[in-house]
């Protein structure tokens, strides 16, 4: 029998030697993430040999992350399946890539399988040299609003303890200026925010902070995701300075991007201005994921 629980930092070591297992490009698949977000959707992690899974199951019905790790992924999902069964439940399988549909749709074939897909939870992949260097006609915007910036009298700086609370404060004064305590996910953000600060260095991550005038206008934190992509889990700038967002992304990424190949810039959550944005940068590809709804007799 499964047993589920919440995630604790102690669970850092063995979870993230089975997210290397799997390699896994998408955002979800990071224990940094795992722990910073477990407030959203009241997710709940446990180990089935040499399988890490988190879902959620207090909603309306529970779903689980495609299992990471190594092993039978017929005889970890058949489990998944007993436990969401004995809960009166179809089992359902979220973050599911092309390559895992595959799998699944070899195993189980198609016509015990519902696949559904929402491209706002498709992930942003971007080519890091592209982030890096601008390159072209089709970064030419980012590169005219970037000089735009860089008149003022700017700086940027790696992200060290010295610099958290002025980057919380920073946070805190945007949250309470775009009302953020009305809304469930700003709430959960914040609580993710303080997250990665209380447990930056045991997380491994990294960050950049952007200064006008020695005062912070924006900070960024990040992550190795796998063997080959960074990945991006918190940018915030003051976009009423012409530039900030495209300045603090280029730097970030010629920080601490250079040695992969890609960098995953998370999902668009269906946001229109956010879309624009992401879209705006000139992803390689979106990381399309699929939902499947198995049969309650498979």
């Amino acid at each position: 029998m499964l047993n589920f629980r919440e995630i604790k930092i102690e669970d850092k070591d063995w979870i993230n030697e089975l997210l290397n297992k799997s390699d896994f490009m998408g955002c979800e698949y990071s224990f940094a993430n795992n722990m910073a977000w477990r407030r959203l959707n009241d997710s709940v992690i446990t180990r089935y040999k040499d399988f890490y899974i988190t879902g959620s199951i207090d909603g309306e019905f529970p779903v689980f992350n495609y299992p990471a790790g190594q092993g039978s992924i017929k005889e970890v999902i058949n489990e998944l399946n007993i436990y969401s069964n004995k809960l009166g439940h179809q089992l359902v399988l979220s973050s599911v890539t092309k390559e895992s549909l595959q799998e699944l749709l070899n195993i189980y074939g198609g016509e015990n399988l519902v696949v559904k897909t929402d491209e706002s939870y498709y992930d942003y992949i971007y080519n890091s040299d592209d982030l890096i260097n601008l390159k072209g006609k089709k970064f030419h915007g980012k590169r005219n609003h970037i000089r735009r910036f860089k008149e003022n009298n700017w700086s940027f700086h790696k992200l060290t303890e010295e610099l958290f609370g002025e980057c919380i404060n920073f946070a805190v004064n945007s949250y309470n200026e775009s009302k953020g305590y009305d809304d469930f996910s700003s709430i959960c953000e914040q609580f993710a925010i303080n997250t990665y600060f209380n447990h930056f260095d045991e997380f491994g991550l990294k960050g950049g902070v952007l200064k006008v005038n020695n005062e912070i206008v924006g900070f960024t934190i990040g992550e190795r995701l796998n063997s080959n992509t960074f990945v991006v889990h918190i940018e915030k700038a003051n976009a009423d300075i012409q530039g900030s967002y495209p300045t603090i992304c280029n730097e970030f990424a010629k920080m601490c991007a250079e040695d992969f190949k890609y960098i995953n810039r998370e999902e668009d959550l269906g946001i229109e201005g956010l879309r624009r944005s992401k879209k705006s940068y000139n992803p390689v590809f979106l990381l399309e994921k699929y939902t499947v709804y198995f049969k309650r007799e498979v």
